[in-house]
C-alpha cells in the first residue's frame, strides 16, 4: 500500500516533465531551421513570419474549440507582457545576436535564463527553490560552459557590446515571458493564450522588420518554406501550446530546469543529421548537464505519497 502511495505521488511529475522534455526536443530542432531559413530571408522578416504564422494557427485552433477570449485588464497585461517579452524580445535579440557574438558565448549567456526567471519566480510568483534544485540548476550551467568552452575558446570567437546586449535582452524577455505564461497557466486555455502571445509579440518584429529590412528580399524557394512550417508548426505552435500545459502542472523553477536539455539535444541533432563531431569535452559537458537536470527534477523518497523536498517550496 505505501509503495503505491509513493508511485501515484511521483507520477504527478512524470507526466509534466515529459512534456517538458519534448519541449525542448522541439525547441532544440529550431536552430537548424534559422540556419537554414535566414539564407533565404532577412533575419527579422523571417522571425515575424515565424511568430505570425504560429500564432495564427493556434488562434484558429482555439476557435474551432470554441475557447473563451480572455476577459480583463490583468490577463491581457499578462498576454501582453508575454508576447513583447517571450517572442518580441527574445525572437529580436537571438536573432540579431548572431551577427555580433559567438556561439559559445551566446550559449552561455542565454543559459542563465533559468537562473534569472528562477529569481523572478520567487519574487513575483513566491516560487523558492529548494537546496537540490539550487544545486542541479548550478550542475547544470557548469555543463552548459563546458559544452560551449570549445567554441568559446576558438581563434574566431567574437563578441561585441552590442552582440552580449542582445543576448541579454533576450534572456531577459524569454525570462519575464515565462513569468506572464505561468500566470496564465490555469487563467487562459493554452492554444488561446499561446495564440495571442505570438501574434503581440509578432507586431514589434513586423514593425522593426518593415523599417529596417526588405522583406521582398525574401527567396519563397521550397527549402525556405518548408523551413519556415516546420518551424513554425511543430517548432513554435506545438512547443508552445506544451510549454504552457507544462507550467498548469508544475512551478516555474522546476519546468524551466529542463532549458539545459536544449544545447544536449541540439549537439544530438547535429552529430545525427549535420554530421558535427562529438568531442571529449562536448560529451563531458552533455553528461554534467544531463545531471544538473537529474538532481534538479529528482524529488526525495515520499511517504504517504507526499515528497518530502520538493524541488520548489511554496
Amino acid at each position: 500500500m505505501r509503495a503505491r502511495r509513493y508511485f501515484k505521488g511521483r507520477s504527478a511529475f512524470v507526466g509534466p516533465s515529459l512534456l517538458a522534455i519534448l519541449v525542448m526536443i522541439l525547441w532544440s530542432a529550431c536552430y537548424p531551421l534559422i540556419t537554414i531559413g535566414i539564407a533565404y530571408s532577412p533575419h527579422l522578416s523571417f522571425a515575424a513570419l515565424r511568430a505570425g504564422l504560429a500564432g495564427t494557427v493556434l488562434l484558429m485552433v482555439a476557435i474551432y474549440l470554441r475557447e473563451p477570449i480572455p476577459k480583463g485588464w490583468a490577463i491581457w497585461g499578462w498576454i501582453c507582457l508575454a508576447g513583447l517579452g517571450m517572442t518580441g524580445l527574445g525572437y529580436f535579440g537571438m536573432f540579431h545576436a548572431a551577427e555580433f557574438v559567438a556561439p559559445g558565448l551566446a550559449t552561455v549567456i542565454a543559459n542563465t535564463q533559468p537562473i534569472i526567471a528562477g529569481i523572478l519566480a520567487y519574487v513575483l510568483l513566491g516560487e523558492r527553490l529548494a537546496a537540490r534544485g539550487r544545486l542541479g540548476m548550478l550542475i547544470g550551467f557548469v555543463g552548459t560552459v563546458i559544452i560551449a568552452a570549445p567554441k568559446f575558446l576558438a581563434e574566431d570567437a567574437r563578441a561585441t557590446g552590442f552582440g552580449v546586449l542582445y543576448v541579454l535582452l533576450a534572456v531577459l524577455g524569454v525570462a519575464g515571458g515565462n513569468v506572464a505564461i505561468k500566470k496564465l497557466a490555469t487563467r487562459v486555455d493554452p492554444a488561446m493564450a499561446m495564440g495571442l502571445q505570438l501574434l503581440v509579440g509578432a507586431i514589434p518584429l513586423t514593425a522593426i522588420a518593415l523599417t529596417t529590412e526588405n522583406p521582398r528580399e525574401i527567396e519563397w524557394s521550397a527549402r525556405f518554406v518548408v523551413s519556415l512550417l516546420v518551424l513554425a508548426l511543430p517548432g513554435t505552435a506545438l512547443a508552445f501550446w506544451l510549454w504552457q500545459s507544462t507550467l498548469r502542472a508544475i512551478p516555474l523553477s522546476r519546468a524551466n530546469v529542463f532549458s539545459f536539455l536544449v544545447p544536449i539535444f541540439g549537439i544530438t541533432i547535429g552529430t545525427l543529421f549535420f554530421a558535427e563531431p562529438l568531442t571529449w569535452p562536448v560529451a563531458i559537458g552533455v553528461g554534467v548537464a544531463a545531471l544538473g537536470v537529474y538532481v534538479a527534477t529528482r524529488c526525495e523518497p515520499a511517504i504517504g505519497g507526499v515528497p518530502r523536498q520538493p524541488l520548489v517550496e511554496q
